[in-house]
């Protein structure tokens, strides 16, 4: 499923994430020299779900913090002697496929974490 399906079918996670990000951009926006009325414009408009799932596609890390914060863990374990990463919840059994690249397992974790997050709400 895509970052931006993900998005679209668990809408209450969505919420949760684009909450997430749109703190963070704020945050940024804290230290900068801007007048107040372009950080105010900026908080009204909130952030668009294609920005959302470009973030997500580039770093699905960025979300694990969003989890822990809602009690969903994801770990990420490799296993060195077939040379693959797999992802779990909860300190449970591995539950993912064997992906080749961590970033990979991550974005498939990511989007059971999304369905566990909205199942939550």
């Amino acid at each position: 499923m895509s970052s931006q399906e993900l998005l679209e079918t668990y809408v209450k996670a969505a919420s949760i994430v684009k909450d997430f990000y749109l703190t963070k951009f704020l945050e940024s926006m804290e230290s900068e020299a801007l007048p107040e009325n372009f950080k105010d414009f900026a908080k009204e408009q909130g952030i668009d779900n294609d920005t959302v799932a470009q973030m997500i596609d580039s770093m699905p890390r960025a979300l694990f913090d969003v989890f822990d914060a809602h009690e969903v863990y994801i770990q990420i374990t490799v296993d060195i002697e077939n040379n693959c990463f797999r992802w779990s919840f909860d300190g449970g059994h591995v539950e993912s496929n064997d992906y080749n690249l961590r970033v990979d397992a991550e974005k498939a974790a990511i989007e059971k974490a999304f369905e566990i997050l909205n199942e939550k709400l």
